[in-house]
């Protein structure tokens, strides 16, 4: 297969070196210096300096070019911000539904009108011509790169995609399971980063085992709701892309969120937690987006609502787990 990764940061790169062991992968970098170093030193120092590239990945820079429309699988390893204008520079590009697309990124983009909208959402309004879906599901790149055994998700409406994404990239150490849910796996992807920042939170505060535990599991409830509020399976929910990318990103430190609850537990400003992150903590981006979506749709959050709140600055952290820790008793479930 030709496979081209748009985006060179971490997660983009770790695919790329997978997927390069048996395919030709074109790693696309924004930058031209930081490409001509990849392509020189065969490694991305900035992301994975201990992990050499695999025999199939070139990496190029610059504008996107015609060759793009003759790959067999199109990645965009962007970040949820900078996805609907990847999607329209394909469309003026002139690529059309031949060629499969699947987006990395994990989280609602923000809106004026204050919905915030799933990957899917912007490229039904900007390149509605493409047949697309997500990879996602528990993962650091880190591990990936370093072929420690990885399963993921791959997500869409079109079995097309569905297959094309196992064959770029399911092999001995990474499976990849499809699934046609592709509302359900972006949800998860959206909610569990804002859930991480909570958990680093309730870690960073040593507030116990017996605290996260409950964190966790009445946080994978809130996604449920959300989730089957816009349409999405419940099954989802228990499975990779839903409790597995959950508990690893609250619980794993390679978590960038968590870290950034770590931090904010130490009493670092949200500036100063992002700042010495050196990396994209994609919850800081998209929980005020997913608050405002369950808003919209009278679905009950509460933990995202903290995070939201302790991320602008209207909460301490202590104040955070005192609101929620002082709501009224009520019954298990997950549905409102």
């Amino acid at each position: 297969m030709r496979i081209a990764v748009l985006g060179a940061g971490a997660w983009g790169t770790a695919l790329a070196i997978h997927a390069g062991q048996g395919h030709a992968v074109t790693l696309w970098a924004r930058d031209a210096a930081q490409a001509q170093a990849m392509q020189r030193d065969r490694v991305n120092a900035r992301y994975l300096p201990d992990q050499r590239f695999s025999a199939g990945v070139q990496v190029q820079s610059g504008a996107l070019s015609p060759d793009l429309l003759t790959q067999d699988l199109i990645v965009l390893g962007v970040p949820m911000r900078a996805l609907r204008e990847t999607l329209i520079a394909l469309t003026q590009l002139g690529l059309t539904e031949a060629v499969p697309v699947a987006w990395l990124c994990k989280g609602f983009e923000a809106s004026p009108e204050g919905v915030g909208r799933m990957p899917h959402e912007v490229q039904a309004e900007v390149a509605p011509q493409l047949q697309a879906g997500a990879l996602s599901g528990p993962s650091f790149a880190q591990e990936v790169a370093r072929a420690q055994p990885t399963a993921l998700v791959a997500a869409s409406a079109h079995a097309r995609v569905r297959e094309r994404l196992v064959q770029a990239f399911h092999g001995q150490s990474l499976r990849v399971y499809a699934n046609a849910d592709l509302v359900g796996v972006e949800v998860g992807g959206a909610v569990k980063n804002v859930l991480a920042i909570a958990t680093g939170l309730c870690d960073g505060l040593q507030l116990g085992l017996n605290a996260r535990a409950a964190l966790i599991t009445r946080g994978l409830a809130e996604m449920t709701r959300l989730g089957l509020a816009l349409g999405a399976q419940a099954d989802t929910f228990m499975g990779l892309s839903g409790l597995g990318d959950l508990v690893l990103t609250a619980t794993g430190d390679l978590s960038r969120n968590r870290q950034v609850g770590l931090a904010l537990a130490r009493g670092l400003t949200l500036a100063q937690a992002v700042q010495s992150l050196g990396h994209v903590a994609e919850g800081v981006y998209s929980a005020r987006t997913v608050s405002q979506r369950a808003q919209g749709l009278g679905v009950d959050m509460p933990i995202t609502q903290a995070v939201v709140d302790l991320l602008d600055g209207h909460l301490s952290p202590l104040q955070a787990v005192a609101r929620l820790m002082g709501r009224d008793a009520r019954e298990e479930q997950i549905q409102p």
